[in-house]
């Protein structure tokens, strides 16, 4: 799965002040990150508030990105949650011809034993078209998908081929790349992780302030995949202010204020997120001005 190496980027889902979705927002966010050399594209992940958005806005952010991408990076899809069989039933109701991969995350708010998990992805895994990258975020899902687990499902299934790794727990993340598959892939989805989980044999990753500094993430992910430490550090330390603003208070909040002072969308989040505050936003658009200079 070469397609899932490198740098992909956790898309948000830009609104209008009306709260609809602002299809003309989301082009611009997409072609910006395209002709600024990201690897692949995410589409209804966390960041894309996928929790608050309906199932026929789904299928037109699909349309969007698909339309504005015209195959020119390889696209995964989220479609994951906590009723197994409806994760089964949208997998099959939905238009997969333009997907590369899957990305589930584990169940959440059921609270699963590892069992339970490790029976949730078997299911979803005989029932996909598509490979699958299984999802921890322990830190949403109330429950860790140990590495013990996410192994036993790489080894049993063929079309499991990654992890988005999100625990921000670094002796996770190697014991997961010390008894992987050969070719089963390790991403990162900390983003304050990610070149260490690269430099240590990560596949990359799948980023969220990447869409805001797409040249900048994915140069650090590609000089990092080299082993030329020292440049990938350079920009990692760079990057570091604005990676730990982003997250301060809530995502994707973090992220739109980043993209507005850009002004890619606006900042606009559905409740029960709230915007940025005005203090963080303040600190946003510092950072911004002084970048680089």
């Amino acid at each position: 799965m070469n397609a899932l190496k490198g740098t992909g980027v956790a898309l948000v889902t830009p609104f209008k002040k009306d709260l609809s979705v602002d299809h003309d927002a989301l082009e611009r966010v997409v072609n910006y990150n395209i002709d600024n050399d990201i690897d692949y594209l995410v589409v209804m992940g966390t960041t894309g508030e996928s929790v608050t958005v309906s199932k026929s806005e789904k299928i037109n952010i699909l349309k969007t990105v698909s339309r504005v991408n015209n195959g020119r990076l390889p696209l995964v899809l989220g479609i994951g949650g906590n009723d197994t069989r409806a994760v089964i039933e949208e997998i099959q109701m939905t238009d997969l011809s333009e997907i590369t991969a899957i990305l589930s995350v584990s169940p959440y708010y059921s609270k699963p034993t590892q069992e339970g998990i490790y029976q949730h992805f078997k299911a979803i895994s005989q029932a996909s078209p598509k490979p699958i990258i299984v999802y921890n975020v322990p830190g949403r899902t109330s429950k860790n998908m140990l590495p013990n687990t996410v192994l036993r499902l790489a080894s049993d299934f063929k079309n499991i081929v990654a992890v988005k790794e999100a625990g921000n727990n670094t002796q996770q993340y190697l014991e997961l790349l010390k008894n992987k598959p050969k070719d089963f892939l390790v991403i990162s989805g900390d983003d304050d992780l990610a070149l260490g989980t690269v430099l240590a044999g990560g596949a990359g990753v799948i980023s969220v302030l990447g869409q805001a500094f797409p040249k900048e993430f994915s140069k650090m992910i590609r000089l990092g995949v080299s082993g030329n430490t020292k440049e990938a550090h350079e920009l990692h330390f760079k990057l570091m202010p604005i990676t730990s603003l982003i997250f301060r208070e809530n995502n994707p909040a973090g992220i739109k204020a980043v993209l507005n002072s850009l002004e890619l969308c606006l900042d606009v989040v559905r409740l029960p997120l709230v915007a940025a505050s005005n203090s963080l936003k303040t600190e946003i658009k510092s950072f911004i001005i002084n970048y680089g200079q």
